[in-house]
């Protein structure tokens, strides 16, 4: 018995140093993240140069010496000027879309050199987070489009909820066969400690300035009023997420696809959500002829204690919390 009460004093105090880390990183990245963005680096890299490299190198291991010699002379021949471009950008979402802050100095860049000869890819992959965040990020790809240059989204694993809300914006939708598309919902929830805070004798007061300034409390006695008012905020956005997919893609039925419900890609064909099955390989090996093909990213200077949170975050979003 005495060693079962250590060994319980020694878990318990292994948790709370543990969830005092985890708390102390979360604030850490918080009142980081509250500063002014950092400045970044934008890259650009060819990537039709290195799309055709990979056949050029299994073609030395293949051809004989006077085959390769005529490929390598065609190859020098070929050249991508008068060509137009395709911009590949890619966009690999997290719960709060702290993404959206490269997104847009990216869309900004292609933005001052795109006509509308030109085309835009995004590499889509996102299972949706926070509506402002991913409000934003749809806003930024709605530039693309107010500015005439073609957009093209391509889906090869998931684009749900707030990465659906991106993608509808594009011009054409692609997805791979048994990508997961749609969510087309609204959902949050928050626990509610009262009762085990009322069982020990423990009063929590909390007041507020303005009848529904706060709905729903963690720590406070929830009210029916309150429940209500909730629900409403949430059929609110839901109704602005229908409108939103209603504007750029009228063709859609909108009722019919907006009930949180998630289809794979050959479904989401039939229902309308996209409109062609392709994986983004497939499109860019497509495009290698007729464009050149630059992919452009924008990578911002984090602190230390943004990288620390960035990376807890990305762990507890894998974990599902």
């Amino acid at each position: 018995m005495d060693f079962l009460s250590q060994y319980g004093l020694f878990l318990a105090k292994t948790l709370t140093l543990v969830v005092a880390i985890v708390v102390l990183l979360v604030v850490v990245a918080a009142l980081s993240l509250r500063k002014q963005r950092q400045k970044g680096e934008l890259t650009v890299t060819d990537l039709g140069k290195r799309l055709r490299g990979y056949g050029q190198r299994l073609k030395a291991e293949l051809l004989d010496k006077k085959a390769l010699k005529a490929e390598e002379k065609a190859a020098k021949k070929a050249s991508d000027d008068g060509k137009p471009t395709l911009f590949v950008l890619d966009f690999h979402g997290s719960m709060d879309a702290h993404e959206v802050e490269a997104l847009r100095e990216e869309v900004t860049a292609v933005l001052a050199v795109a006509g509308a000869q030109d085309e835009v890819l995004l590499r889509l992959e996102s299972p949706g987070g926070v509506v402002h965040g991913y409000g934003l990020a749809a806003s930024q790809l709605a530039r693309v489009r107010d500015a005439g240059v073609p957009l093209t989204v391509v889906v090869d694993k998931v684009a749900a909820s707030g990465g659906y809300m991106m993608a509808c914006v594009a011009d054409r939708i692609l997805a791979a066969p048994f990508a997961m598309l749609g969510s087309i919902g609204v959902i949050a929830g928050i626990p509610n400690l009262h009762k085990v805070l009322k069982k020990h004798d423990i009063d929590y007061e909390q007041h507020t300035a303005g009848k529904f300034k706060r709905t729903l409390s963690v720590l406070g006695e929830n009210t029916e009023e309150g429940r209500e008012k909730f629900v409403a905020d949430l059929n609110v956005i839901h109704g602005h997420f229908r409108n939103h997919v209603s504007q750029f893609r009228p063709q859609l039925d909108v009722e019919q696809v907006a009930t949180g419900e998630v289809w794979l890609g050959v479904d989401a064909l039939e229902k309308g959500l996209i409109d062609d099955i392709a994986t983004s390989d497939a499109y860019l090996t497509a495009k290698l002829g007729s464009h050149r093909i630059l992919a452009v990213s924008y990578q911002l200077k984090r602190k230390l204690g943004e990288k620390l949170g960035l990376s807890l975050r990305a762990v507890l979003t894998r974990l599902g919390l």
